[in-house]
């Protein structure tokens, strides 16, 4: 083996060994100081707004910096209010309702029973003749009522779990989204310093690599957004189109409930329609449970098409790569990993797009550029 071939392999390995250290630091440290990393997003996303505050209207840094907070604060608040009502309006027209539809769907059930269940029973089970239906019928209603009782019981048993971590979890959020305020005011007050610092300290090649992942990153983030923003607003349109087709009353509502639990992890369309089509099954409407089973199958199949063009032309990226990220992240993280995938992706592209990993293969052909 040439010494040189020898020199290659031992940077080779050197640099994987770096980069797993510095992926095992960044995790083992975001955990501990995940409340400023989240801070010093929002400052860094801030930044235009509180420059415009700071260079055009001449306020002073704390006051640009405490201005922007509450400014973005008051939006953030305003969509979730919005949201929050529009979900209660929608629940509370589902509670009115409720009673009737549980009261239509146990009739049809014990119609169901009796008229398919039952019949079936005795045929399989040898019961015999002379044995009374009303027996046959009160036992197995009994046996049916006990088993959805305990799978209610069950049911009620994890909802009380996850009520209790959710209750115990509320204070350690909320003074980690105390400390997230107060870090947003304090590193927005003090970021043009900030920057100076690292023009001041940082390699001149370091600095401009930041300075370039800083504009791939804005491009890339609003591009992402953009994206799902567009994918959540086709998935309520043909929900909005599909229910007012079925004459289905407050339409434009669901639409927007779909529309929304689209964006968030482990919800989506499925969410709502399937259930609701098992429901029109199991109370005898037939033909309106097949109507939102075809619903949401088209609704899927245009929203899996569309989704990798939509990301790539959006982000700028290939949507063969848009494709794979979707699945590896999928089958790594779940359903968060349909959000988590291709914000790695764009990571990755951003470090190929700035040079950084041209960089890192000169290093490992040829070392340092003064051997």
């Amino acid at each position: 083996m040439k010494k040189e071939t020898a020199w290659r392999i031992l940077r080779f390995f050197m640099t994987v060994i770096l980069i797993v250290i510095v992926i095992w630091a960044s995790i083992f440290l975001f955990k501990l100081t995940y409340p400023f990393w989240i801070a010093a997003f929002f400052v860094w996303m801030l930044a235009p707004l509180s420059s415009f505050f700071r260079k055009k209207l001449k306020f002073p840094a704390g006051l640009a910096a405490l201005t922007s907070l509450l400014l973005s604060l008051s939006v953030l608040s305003g969509i979730i209010t919005g949201i929050t009502f529009l979900v209660i309006g929608s629940i509370q027209r589902f509670a009115d309702q409720a009673p009737g539809w549980i009261e239509n769907a146990l009739m049809e059930l014990q119609h169901f029973m009796n008229n398919a269940i039952l019949p079936f029973w005795q045929n399989v089970s040898g019961v015999a003749k002379d044995l009374s239906t009303d027996e046959t019928f009160s036992d197995g209603m009994t046996q049916f009522s006990n088993q959805i009782g305990t799978t209610l019981s069950q049911f009620a048993e994890r909802i009380a779990d996850g009520l209790t971590q959710l209750v115990l979890g509320v204070p350690t959020f909320l003074v980690a989204f105390l400390f997230i305020l107060l870090a947003i005011y304090f590193l927005g007050k003090d970021w043009e310093r900030f920057k100076e610092l690292g023009h001041k300290y940082l390699p001149l090649p370091i600095h401009e690599k930041l300075r370039a992942f800083h504009r791939a990153m804005w491009f890339r983030v609003f591009g992402y957004v953009r994206a799902q923003f567009i994918l959540m607003s086709v998935t309520g349109v043909i929900v909005l189109i599909g229910l007012s087709l079925l004459r289905i009353d407050h339409a434009f509502t669901l639409a927007i409930i779909v529309g929304i639990a689209e964006f968030l992890p482990y919800l989506g369309t499925g969410t709502i329609l399937l259930p609701w089509a098992l429901y029109m099954l199991i109370t005898g409407k037939m033909g309106l449970s097949i109507s939102l089973a075809v619903l949401y199958g088209i609704t899927m199949l245009i929203r899996q098409t569309i989704e990798p063009k939509v990301l790539s032309s959006s982000m700028n990226l290939n949507p063969i790569a848009v494709l794979v990220s979707l699945f590896a992240g999928l089958k790594l993280f779940g359903a968060v990993g349909l959000f988590l995938g291709p914000a790695l992706l764009v990571i990755i592209v951003i470090l190929m797009d700035i040079g950084v990993t041209r960089d890192v293969w000169t290093f490992i052909k040829y070392g340092f550029r003064d051997e």
